[in-house]
């Protein structure tokens, strides 16, 4: 089975579910991400399970054998690639990367995303603004991220030089928070 054909069956399977979820929605101030609910009493993995938008970061998670992990107490701030961000990867490389033998390498990848706190938008301005325009954002990857602001939004640049920009912030999450972008950031090359 092709990565495309597990994410679409992935997309169909969800897709009813994110919208009940969405109808229930009410009474929360969390931003709706990939078209379904994100409550803030659930975990990151059981949140990114009813995005549309996170159905390749899911696909990798579990590849990756995450899902225990990002399921656990936290915190975690997760910058959380969507589709389209793994889309700017091409195909074979990341079908390679899902495979068993590069299990280390894709772990690394995707903890480079991950903070061991819960570190919401206006907190993560506070410390640009602080450093005077810019940030350095250690990961538990290994890998340290550099944040500075982009007018009102905040972009993150990974050690080769990649800039993502955080899409939609503030997602709470029982064990932290997700703030979404828009590219996939790698480890030093």
């Amino acid at each position: 089975m092709t990565l495309k054909t597990l994410i679409t069956a992935a997309v169909a399977a969800t897709t009813f579910a994110g919208a009940a979820f969405a109808e229930s929605h009410s009474g929360t101030d969390n931003p709706m991400v990939g078209g379904a609910a994100m409550f803030p009493d659930k975990n990151i993995v059981e949140n990114a399970l009813n995005s549309a938008d996170h159905t390749t970061l899911v696909a990798a998670v579990k590849a990756a054998d995450l899902v225990d992990t990002l399921m656990g107490d936290g915190p975690f701030t997760v910058f959380a690639p969507t589709n389209a961000a793994f889309g700017r990867i091409s195909d074979d490389s990341l079908n390679a990367l899902l495979q068993p033998e590069a299990k280390a390498q894709l772990t690394q990848i995707l903890t480079c995303h991950v903070v061991a706190a819960n570190v919401m938008s206006d907190a993560i301005a506070g410390m640009i603004a602080d450093d005077g325009g810019m940030h350095a954002v250690p990961t538990v990857g290994g890998c340290s991220l550099q944040a500075k602001m982009d007018g009102s939004k905040i972009t993150l640049t990974d050690e080769n030089g990649r800039e993502a920009t955080v899409t939609i912030a503030d997602v709470r999450q029982s064990n932290g928070v997700i703030h979404v972008i828009d590219r996939v950031l790698l480890p030093a090359q």
